[in-house]
């Protein structure tokens, strides 16, 4: 099983990036795991947020694979505290799909990605830059990877 983060628009600031990118490389010790960038729109000014959202929509699904596992990150998807997770995801790659998450652009999903979805999680009640949700998934996918694995980096 092959687990895919895709994004909306390039992250901005060194910081977030080069820890991103340290996550990325972790995760990929446990599981095949790559995080696909996808072009932010231009010219937005003269878009409504619904036009911009089915627009990204569009490449959204263009990216997806019929038979993917679908995984909206969402302020109105399930919380999980991060074992509960860790048990969640290994249940997913068990299953043998790929999995898939999306985090989108600033306006959310179309219609035709909520429609696309298998499910939708949420990191927390509480609201976060899109720079800090990347963050924050990569660190909580690579958690629970070493939940799975029994090794030490979560503490009860």
């Amino acid at each position: 099983m092959k687990t895919t983060l895709i994004l909306v628009g390039k992250t901005n600031g060194k910081l977030y990036n080069a820890a991103i990118d340290d996550y990325e490389q972790r995760i990929s010790h446990y599981m095949p795991f790559s995080i696909k960038v996808l072009p932010e729109l231009r010219s937005t000014k003269s878009l409504t947020e619904e036009q911009q959202k089915s627009k990204e929509g569009e490449m959204i699904l263009k990216n997806i694979s019929p038979s993917d596992t679908v995984v909206l990150l969402d302020e109105h998807g399930s919380e999980y505290r991060s074992i509960e997770y860790a048990r969640w995801l290994e249940k997913k790659r068990n299953g043998g799909r790929n999995l898939t998450f999306v985090i989108g652009g600033p306006y959310g999903f179309s219609d035709a990605v909520y429609g696309r979805a298998n499910e939708k999680i949420s990191l927390s009640k509480m609201t976060f830059s899109h720079q800090m949700v990347r963050l924050i998934f990569v660190e909580q996918l690579y958690r629970a990877c070493t939940i799975i694995k029994g090794e030490p980096y979560h503490h009860e």
